[in-house]
């Protein structure tokens, strides 16, 4: 997850985009925690870190995607840590803490739901803030080349992708089958991508039903179908 608390001194311009907010996370991967480590014995501070791909685009779950995305931009002396593929697939939980109460938004793999439970208190879930800019709250975003269709049945000669137990209509390319939700968000965006490395233009894509994670998966398939 990823908390939005008010800034201090630390967290200048540079790193906010002048707002009085910074998001703050932890990664699991022990690559990335070791690199903190060794980062805060020589500064004392943490490391500012924008997303590995260009803006509104569908972003990297594996160093070969952040190669793909940025590489030619960067120099000699610059390298990509490569933590194999991502665990999860889709961006963090964005959770506001600057008011009374937490506020979602961004939904992600930790839900409303999970937070209740854990920590017992409350939450709000917006979706949108006016107050604070954050990545994924423009109403495009996530798009691949290809032209994403929620939910259409047929469309001959285009991609598609559901979970496992919904069959492949007649004319279309199966891109994957995933067998369960985590699954299904695990592999979303190497199957765009994908998809566009395939060269194929239309990619029909049956959305999971249901509450957690699949919410997240849908806000990301709403933002990606409206193109970039």
């Amino acid at each position: 997850m990823t908390l939005i608390l008010k800034r201090s001194e630390i967290a200048g311009d540079f790193v906010t985009g002048g707002q009085d907010t910074v998001g703050l996370r932890v990664p699991s991967d022990p690559i990335a925690q070791a690199l903190i480590t060794e980062f805060e014995k020589i500064s004392n501070s943490a490391i500012a870190a924008p997303s590995a791909n260009r803006f509104g685009q569908v972003s990297a779950t594996s160093a070969l995607d952040v190669l793909e995305e940025i590489g030619e931009y960067l120099n000699e002396e610059e390298q990509i840590l490569d933590g194999g593929s991502s665990t999860i697939g889709i961006e963090s939980t964005i959770i506001d803490c600057t008011g009374s109460l937490p506020r979602i938004l961004r939904n992600g793999a930790v839900s409303k739901e999970d937070i209740t439970i854990e920590l017992k208190i409350n939450v709000i879930e917006i979706g949108v803030s006016p107050e604070i800019r954050f990545s994924g709250s423009f109403e495009k975003h996530y798009a691949p080349k290809c032209k994403v269709i929620i939910d259409k049945e047929v469309i001959v000669g285009a991609g598609f992708l559901a979970l496992h137990d919904v069959e492949t209509p007649p004319g279309m390319k199966r891109l994957a089958a995933p067998s369960t939700v985590e699954e299904f968000a695990r592999i979303l965006y190497s199957t765009l991508r994908a998809a566009d490395q395939y060269g194929i233009t239309s990619v029909v894509v049956f959305q999971p039903s249901g509450q957690g994670l699949s919410i997240a998966i849908r806000e990301r398939l709403e933002k990606a179908a409206r193109g970039r």
